[in-house]
């Protein structure tokens, strides 16, 4: 009886062996119709994305650093402090840089006034080169005169013999009046006042020394916020050394550091979807991937790895790729340095252009110009000292000029009436 029951599976057994198999059937249908859906999503969409969670804000950190040595007398921000472009940040003292200033505008304000005079010299000695001209002609006049004379012996010789010495005396008196000429003309001849090197020369010292002055403040070369401010009052700066730091949030970027096996498909321009940990999936930045790290984050690490080892193991390596955000969506949604952000990149069109395109860029993508307003001012600076040690300049060589063409008319004249006279 034991025996025929065993045999025989009883009528209750049946249906849940049943709905067993039916469970099974049904779970293994619904994971086969899953993995043909995800099958083909992957095909029609995941397969022209390459995601990655390692990813980070990146942006410039612009380093505040002295151009001169100097002590610290005010310090106008601090840190997490906002500040605009070309405000002051730190002020040096200026007490050395104006002595230095004042003395250097004194040399330009006497060097214009040395080489004025040097312009007046040159007026002076060309008259007096034309006044040795007409005594030597009058002298040689005379001396023929005579020589005529002596002929018939109406003029003695001794008279001739002093007519003879007053013609060597007049040709050396003209040769010694033309190289004084010459030599003074040496140091003015093709210049002007302005251009004349002694007077750029001091021009250039001013201009140095301004700079100086003009360099014991120092400005925010860009518009951000202050971080890593390590200056105190009263301490001694010397060039280069990092005082603090500003750092433009609205010029910052993503580095997306993505695996080697994801990087086939990947082109420079292609769309690029960045979420950030900050505001969550809610918001929605948009950018392009703009360049391609030139090697792998470990190859330029502080200690690069040594793979020629007996220990080796392989470890898939990252790139890092550059991703340019919309500046607009920056502004509305502000993002800091360091940041954790998710990348998604659509590389669709992935067998378009080079991988590696060497495009060569027709300017910085970043300038400031708040150091340039400081050359104007030295240069205007300048040009006033020289106007103002310059305005009677032209008076005075008119007033030279004209004293010296009266000499050169009373010695023409002077000639003229001894050469009538006789």
């Amino acid at each position: 009886m034991s025996a025929q029951n065993a045999k025989v599976p009883s009528d209750a057994t049946r249906p849940e062996a049943t709905r067993r198999w039916r469970w099974l059937a049904a779970a293994l249908g619904g994971f086969l119709t899953l993995a043909v859906l995800y099958g083909a999503y992957w095909a029609q969409v995941l397969r022209h994305h390459q995601r990655t969670d390692d990813a980070y804000v990146g942006g410039n950190v612009v380093q505040i650093t002295p151009q001169i040595s100097g002590t610290v007398v005010a310090i106008g921000a601090d840190d997490t402090q906002f500040v605009k472009a070309g405000e002051a940040l730190v002020r040096l003292d200026q007490a050395d840089a104006k002595v230095a200033l004042d003395q250097a505008e004194a040399q330009l304000a006497r060097t214009v006034r040395d080489v004025r005079n040097l312009f007046a010299t040159s007026s002076q000695l060309e008259a007096a080169v034309q006044q040795r001209q007409t005594d030597l002609a009058a002298a040689q006049s005379d001396l023929a005169r005579r020589q005529r004379l002596g002929a018939s012996g109406a003029v003695s010789g001794e008279e001739l013999q002093h007519a003879i010495d007053a013609v060597r005396a007049a040709q050396a008196g003209l040769l010694a009046a033309q190289q004084q000429f010459a030599a003074n003309r040496a140091r003015v001849d093709g210049t002007t006042l302005t251009d004349h090197p002694q007077v750029r020369d001091a021009a250039a010292a001013v201009r140095n020394a301004y700079l100086t002055l003009a360099r014991t403040e120092l400005p925010a070369p860009v518009a951000g916020f202050v971080a890593r401010r390590n200056v105190q009052l009263g301490q001694r700066v010397s060039p280069g050394t990092a005082l603090m730091a500003v750092v433009p949030l609205d010029q910052v970027w993503v580095d997306a550091n993505f695996k080697e096996p994801q990087l086939e498909r990947m082109r420079v321009g292609q769309p690029v979807r960045v979420t950030a940990d900050l505001y969550g999936t809610r918001v929605l930045f948009h950018g392009s991937v703009a360049g391609f790290g030139a090697g792998t984050g470990a190859a330029f690490s502080l200690l690069p790895a040594q793979n020629a080892t007996g220990n080796w193991i392989k470890i898939v390596q990252r790139v890092p790729v550059r991703i340019a955000l919309d500046a607009r969506e920056v502004a509305a949604h502000p993002l800091q340095i360091g940041l954790s952000m998710k990348a998604d990149v659509d590389v669709s069109d992935g067998t378009d252009g080079a991988r590696l395109p060497q495009l060569a860029h027709a300017s910085a993508g970043w300038s400031t110009d708040v150091f340039g307003s400081s050359n104007a001012r030295a240069e205007a600076r300048v040009q006033a000292i020289i106007a103002a040690n310059q305005s009677a300049a032209v008076h005075a060589l008119a007033e030279r000029a004209a004293g010296a063409n009266d000499l050169l008319a009373s010695a023409q004249l002077a000639g003229a009436a001894r050469r009538l006279h006789h």
